[in-house]
């Protein structure tokens, strides 16, 4: 097995298990955009917080552990990756949850609802990569 599928595995692995962790002990959705959302409205939940900090070291610890940047992320404009930031955000607010709130969570416990949102991030993703290779876009 290749580096680039036993991280995936490991991370999926560590994205599952905080989502069980979570919900055990706490009996919330590991929704990043709904931990974040809260941690802001709600600053001394520190257990948002936590969350929040451990995406950012882990992140952290893995680039100082040697894990390369892909080179399409590596390439991308400030511009691009801030309009793709808001969009997303705005995304979100619709959909009212995320990714990993809809896909992760909400797909494992059968919400219909979250099966809708993620055929819509899903085909979203793919219009936006189609769009974005097209002749003559950029950002």
């Amino acid at each position: 097995m290749s580096a680039a599928w036993l991280a995936a595995l490991g991370g999926g692995v560590l994205i599952g298990t905080a989502a069980v962790l979570l919900m055990a002990f706490e009996g919330h959705i590991l929704g990043v955009s709904g931990i974040l959302g809260n941690a802001l409205r709600h600053p001394t939940r520190n257990w948002r917080w936590a969350v929040l900090a451990g995406l950012v070291a882990t992140g952290v610890l893995a680039r100082m552990a040697g894990a390369a940047v892909p080179t399409q992320f590596a390439q991308t404009g400030w511009l691009r990756l801030a309009v793709s930031g808001v969009l997303i955000g705005l995304g979100t607010a619709l959909a009212n949850g995320c990714t990993s709130g809809h896909g992760v969570c909400g797909l494992g416990n059968r919400s219909g609802r979250s099966l809708v949102a993620v055929a819509i991030f899903m085909a979203v993703a793919v219009a936006t990569v189609f769009i974005s290779r097209l002749e003559g876009w950029a950002l």
